[in-house]
């Protein structure tokens, strides 16, 4: 399954995208790794193979600098050799804005630098997703988190630019809105409700095509839950009971 998630600051988004299920691989583009409720083992894939779980980490991280780290990423997830069940990249927004810097720097890009970074990005983004369709080694989730901006029509979408705003909601099975909650206790406490919003609203651009299963709204919500709500488990079949003799 895949996840595009996206929300104001400081909405829970990452905290959510790491609840899919380990050992998973984070891309990290945005350095916020340090505050999430994972066991990390930095990883960096243009000099070392991927790390083997061996019970102290739970997700490999890659802090991700520049756009070409993305690629080698990929490169490693489509050979198969690696451990890792999930990818979370977060945020996409700003591996975008990386891969415009490689085109034309901090200045302008041309009409033909737009056209080489709407292919190459979401041509990437789209191979990330196919992964859970690799021959040996399939993804089970592939959860990314971007920004968001107010759209033409007044509802919150997913932050890109260029063409890629248009075409990338399109790519995925969920695109969810995260929205914080503050709700005020008697005491005087603020409590925080995380709600993913993944059904039609008036307000958020948001949708699925996971056949109904999942409701159009989660409060506190987990993607490993999420998954196996779409794709549940099969029920162990009890053993045959021994004929007589």
């Amino acid at each position: 399954m895949s996840a595009l998630i996206f929300g104001l600051p400081r909405s829970g988004k990452s905290t959510l995208a790491v609840t899919c299920p380990a050992p998973r691989l984070y891309l990290d583009a945005e350095g916020g790794v340090d505050f999430l409720p994972i066991l990390p083992k930095f990883w960096d894939p243009k000099t070392e193979a991927p790390p083997v779980p061996d019970g102290t980490w739970d997700t490999a991280v890659v802090t991700v600098t520049d756009w070409d780290l993305v690629l080698t990423v990929y490169q490693w997830l489509n050979s198969g050799q690696h451990p890792f069940v999930s990818v979370v990249m977060d945020s996409v927004s700003e591996m975008q804005q990386k891969l415009i810097e490689k085109m034309a720097g901090r200045m302008q890009p041309s009409q033909q630098q737009w056209g080489e970074v709407l292919r190459g990005f979401t041509g990437l983004l789209r191979d990330f997703r196919d992964l859970k369709l690799h021959p040996t080694k399939p993804i089970k989730m592939l959860s990314l988190v971007a920004m968001a901006k107010t759209g033409d029509g007044g509802k919150l979408v997913p932050w890109f630019q260029g063409q890629s705003s248009v075409m990338i909601p399109y790519f995925f099975d969920i695109n969810g809105a995260m929205i914080a909650i503050p709700q005020t206790t008697e005491n005087g406490a603020v409590l925080v409700t995380h709600r993913l919003q993944i059904g039609p609203h008036q307000f958020y651009e948001t949708g699925q095509r996971v056949g109904g299963r999942l409701p159009s709204w989660i409060d506190d919500p987990n993607l490993s839950t999420m998954l196996n709500m779409v794709f549940p488990e099969p029920a162990a079949t009890p053993p045959a009971e021994a004929s007589a003799s």
